[in-house]
C-alpha cells in the first residue's frame, strides 16, 4: 500500500496531464456553447502543445511553476474551462516555490480561477466584475486557509524529522557508549583477574623461595659437610640443579617466549616446523595476560596434536580483528569422541575464560580435531 507521500508524488507527477486532458475534453464538448473565435482556436493549439511539452521536460522549481501558471492563465483567458488545468497551482506551489513566493504564485491561480468562475476573462460589465471580485475574495480566503494549514503541516513534518534525527543521533551515541562500556568491562575483568593471578604468583614465589629453595640450600650445605663420595657428589649436583630450577620458577612464572618477542614471533618459535602458521589482520601488542593465555593455549593444543593425536598435518591461524583475537588450531589426527582428563582441554578452557574469552573444541574419531580460542582484543597499556 502506498503512503500518503507517495500518493501526493504520484498526483504531482501525473495530475497535470489528467487535468489538461479533462480541460480539452470539456472545451471540445462545449464548443457550441462557449464560442471561441478562429484566432482564439489557433492561439490555443500551440499553448496546449507547450503545456504538454512542459510536463515532459525535467523542470522543477520557480521556472516550471511560473511557466505553467502563465500558460494556464492565457488558456483560461481563451476558454474558461482551461481553469481545470490551472487548479493544480493550489496544490504543488509549496513544492516548487519558496515560502516567500508561494502566496504570490497562488494568488495568480486565484485570479485565474475567479475569472473562469465569473464567466471568463476579462470580465464584461459591472455585474461580471462584481462576481469576479466576490469570487476572487472567496478564492483568496480558501487560499489563505489552505496555505496556513499546508505550512503548519510542513513545520510539523520538519519538527518530526528533526526529532527522529535527534533520536537516531542519541541512539548512535548510546550504542557507542554501550560498546565502550563493554570494552571497559572486559578490560576491568582482565585487570581484576590479572591482579588475582599476580597475587597468586607472588604467593607461589614466596612459598617456593621459603620452602623448596631454602630446603635445597640446606641439603647442599649438609651434603658438602658429609663424606666425599661419588653418590654424595651426585646428590649435591642434583640438589644444585633443583635449586636453580626453583629459582628460575620464582623469576619466570610467565611464558619465557614473550619476554623479548611479540605474540606472532613467539608463536612462530613455538610452532617451529610442527605446523603451518598463518597470521591475518594487523598484529598489535596486546595485554600481557591476553598474549600469555593465547600462547599457552597454542602450546597445549600443539602438544595434544603431536603427542596424543598422531597428527600428520597441523594448521595454526592467529587472527586480529576489530574487537577480538582468535586462535584456530586444526589437525588431521585420530580425534576423539570424549576428551580424556590428560589432554589438558580443561586447562585450555580455563585459560581462555580467565581473560574473558571462550574455547570451542570440535573432534570426531578419525576426523581430526579443531580448537578455536576467542579472546578480547585489549591493547597493551
Amino acid at each position: 500500500m502506498r503512503t500518503i507521500e507517495e500518493q501526493w508524488d504520484r498526483f504531482f507527477r501525473w495530475g497535470p496531464y489528467g487535468l489538461l486532458a479533462l480541460s480539452l475534453v470539456l472545451v471540445v464538448i462545449t464548443r457550441d456553447t462557449v464560442m471561441m473565435t478562429p484566432t482564439q482556436q489557433r492561439a490555443a493549439v500551440p499553448l496546449v502543445v507547450a503545456a504538454l511539452v512542459l510536463q515532459l521536460l525535467p523542470l522543477t522549481g520557480h521556472v516550471y511553476y511560473w511557466t505553467r501558471t502563465t500558460l494556464a492563465f492565457v488558456l483560461t483567458w481563451l476558454n474558461p474551462f482551461f481553469c481545470i488545468y490551472a487548479v493544480i497551482g493550489y496544490f504543488d506551489g509549496q513544492q516548487h516555490l519558496s515560502r516567500r513566493w508561494y502566496l504570490p504564485g497562488a494568488f495568480i491561480t486565484a485570479i485565474t480561477m475567479a475569472g473562469a468562475q465569473s464567466g471568463g476573462l476579462p470580465p464584461s460589465g459591472p455585474v461580471q466584475w462584481a462576481g469576479f471580485g466576490a469570487l476572487l475574495l472567496l478564492n483568496c480566503g480558501l487560499l489563505y486557509i489552505m496555505g496556513t494549514l499546508t505550512f503548519r503541516e510542513m513545520e510539523l513534518s520538519e519538527e518530526r524529522a528533526e526529532t527522529i534525527a535527534e533520536l537516531e543521533r542519541t541512539n548512535a551515541r548510546l550504542e557507542q557508549a554501550l560498546a565502550e562500556n563493554a570494552g571497559l568491562h572486559a578490560q576491568l575483568l582482565v585487570q581484576a583477574r590479572e591482579a588475582g593471578v599476580n597475587d597468586e604468583r607472588r604467593r607461589l614465589a614466596a612459598e617456593i623461595h621459603d620452602t623448596i629453595a631454602q630446603g635445597l640450600a640446606g641439603v647442599i650445605t649438609q651434603l658438602q659437610a658429609a663424606e666425599d663420595s661419588a653418590h654424595v657428589r651426585r646428590a649435591t649436583e642434583l640438589a644444585r640443579e633443583s635449586l636453580r630450577e626453583a629459582r628460575r620458577s620464582v623469576q619466570d612464572l610467565a611464558p619465557s617466549h614473550l619476554e623479548h618477542d611479540s605474540l606472532p614471533d613467539a608463536l612462530k618459535k613455538v610452532v617451529g616446523d610442527r605446523a603451518q602458521l598463518t597470521i591475518t589482520g594487523t598484529a598489535e601488542p596486546l595485554h600481557d595476560e591476553i598474549e600469555a593465555a593465547v600462547l599457552r593455549i597454542a602450546q597445549e593444543a600443539l602438544a595434544n596434536a603431536t603427542r596424543h593425536a598422531g597428527a600428520g598435518r597441523i594448521g595454526v591461524t592467529l587472527s586480529y580483528m576489530d574487537d577480538e583475537v582468535t586462535l584456530d588450531i586444526r589437525d588431521d589426527g585420530r580425534g576423539f569422541s570424549r576428551p580424556t582428563r590428560g589432554f589438558g582441554l580443561t586447562g585450555m578452557r580455563e585459560r581462555a575464560e580467565r581473560v574473558a574469552g571462550t574455547l570451542e573444541i570440535e573432534s570426531e574419531p578419525g576426523q581430526g580435531t579443531a580448537v578455536s580460542a576467542r579472546v578480547p582484543l585489549i591493547r597493551h597499556a
